[in-house]
């Protein structure tokens, strides 16, 4: 298949962090399959060579290692792609923790490894990669995954909503800082796309409820996030497009009554 011009990414190179899980596998497959270059970031290498296996058979794909929530690990994966690839161009943040755990029994052990990962691992990312891209002057594109529990918050996942809310708040408050210098930072909000982090909250009950408010009346699929990922990293797609909440949700978020 030939890649339009204005989607195609020869040249650029994305780092994923979060490559091992559901969406960032597929999301990373898109943006390969349009010419990027893939520095897939795992906490967990040999889960993500798993995942990612198709992948990492091209050679324009490499796994490092990395804590999202360590900004050490961090900025020694940064290294690392540094003497791989010439540039950064592309960060695409999809890291993840939920639980389903009802407010009044909730730990704050739990609560810290919910933060941690899904809004303290964004910043920490924004905060290495986003800076190399805005100092190398080529720009670039940054695009963190949120939720529709970030607005409003969905019932029985309270820390998941407060950190995708959070997320959602640093999304836009970096587009307004790195614009000046042409990093363009944006947010997709999936729907509900059946995943590792979300199966053990889906019950009967919760998922008869999803479907009576969204339109579509179905789950989304993974694949439904590729073409957003695609036109967000593309600068000749999405040029004038930052501070940008994206929903992919089959209609959840037009929902009231």
């Amino acid at each position: 298949m030939k890649t339009p011009p204005m989607f195609d990414l020869t040249g650029k190179t994305a780092v994923i962090i979060g490559a091992g899980s559901t969406l960032g596998s597929s999301m990373a497959k898109a943006l390969q399959q349009h010419g990027a270059g893939l520095a897939l970031v795992a906490r967990n290498t040999e889960k993500a060579a798993e995942t990612c296996t198709d992948l990492l058979q091209e050679g324009n794909c490499r796994l490092f290692q990395a804590d999202t929530t360590d900004k050490a690990q961090l900025e020694t994966a940064l290294q690392q792609i540094a003497q791989w690839s010439p540039s950064v161009d592309i960060l695409l943040n999809c890291a993840g923790v939920n639980s389903a755990t009802p407010f009044f029994d909730l730990e704050m052990e739990e609560w810290d490894r919910i933060m941690d990962v899904n809004l303290k691992g964004t910043v920490l990312a924004c905060q290495v990669f986003g800076k190399y891209m805005a100092e190398s002057g080529r720009g670039g594109s940054i695009i963190n995954i949120s939720s529709v529990s970030s607005q409003p918050p969905l019932s029985r996942v309270f820390t998941y909503s407060a950190s995708k809310a959070g997320v959602n708040s640093v999304t836009q408050f970096l587009a307004r800082e790195l614009a000046p210098q042409g990093v363009r930072v944006n947010a997709i909000i999936p729907g509900f796309i059946p995943a590792e982090q979300n199966r053990a909250i889906l019950s009967k009950e919760r998922v008869e409820s999803i479907m009576n408010h969204t339109p579509m009346k179905r789950f989304g699929t993974p694949e439904e996030m590729q073409g957003t990922v695609v036109w967000l990293a593309s600068e000749a797609a999405s040029s004038f497009v930052t501070g940008a909440l994206i929903r992919v949700d089959g209609g959840f978020g037009a929902m009231t009554i």
